[in-house]
């Protein structure tokens, strides 16, 4: 077992009968539906609402029963990934394309979990490649804005060399920004740029962090 299986398999048991679940995205949160399928087969009653098309077809295929965010009024507990996580909670996340529909989600939800393996935490947010999301129709314009404010964006790219697509048919500028001073201010800064849909900076938003350790032991993070 390795960090990601371990912290899947431990979400698991956040789950109980009768609950609408939001379901991440990411190779962590694979474990994750994994395990929940094998509860649901034994008669575990859920709803599901994902957070990308990649886990609605791992959901639809393991028999978990599947609902879209707009069929549901909110969401019990979102169980989602995360490529970076600080001490205080705050993370990067949308390395797998899915930033938008994941923070729709998260904040749909009551109570959001985030399972990471050890090596997803850090002592400060931007090592990891911050996802924004932005409009095609004028991705080049929001480009050279993030450029002239020095955060060395680059478009994403598929293995072809065309742009990566979201589920939402956007594109994303990943900016390589080394260490991020201020994750809020720079958060805000993006909030307020036009045509950049959302970003990967998910602050103050997740209530406990499960990480997973090589050796297979579970550490526990709670938002105080």
């Amino acid at each position: 077992m390795n960090g990601k299986q371990a912290a899947g398999i431990q979400a698991v048991q956040e789950i109980s009968d009768g609950m609408v679940v939001g379901l991440g995205t990411g190779t962590t949160v694979y474990y994750f539906l994994e395990a929940l399928a094998e509860k649901v087969k034994l008669g575990l009653k859920l709803t599901g609402v994902a957070t990308s098309q990649q886990t609605v077809e791992l959901a639809r295929k393991w028999g978990i029963p599947m609902k879209p965010l707009n069929s549901v009024q909110s969401i019990d507990l979102t169980i989602d990934g995360a490529d970076e996580v600080s001490p205080d909670l705050d993370g990067i996340k949308g390395g797998g394309g899915a930033l938008l529909y994941e923070k729709l989600v998260a904040v749909a939800s009551k109570k959001r979990i985030w399972i990471v393996d050890a090596r997803k935490t850090v002592k400060q947010l931007g090592a990891f490649p911050l996802p924004v999301e932005v409009i095609p129709f004028s991705w080049k314009q929001i480009n050279r804005k993030l450029e002239n404010r020095g955060l060395h964006p680059v478009l994403r790219t598929q293995k072809d060399g065309s742009p990566f697509l979201t589920d939402a048919r956007h594109y994303i500028l990943d900016l390589h920004l080394n260490t991020i001073e201020n994750p809020s201010a720079l958060a805000n800064e993006l909030d307020h740029l036009p045509g950049l849909v959302e970003h990967g900076l998910f602050l103050g938003m997740t209530d406990s962090v499960i990480i997973g350790y090589p050796d297979g032991h579970i550490e526990r993070l709670e938002r105080h």
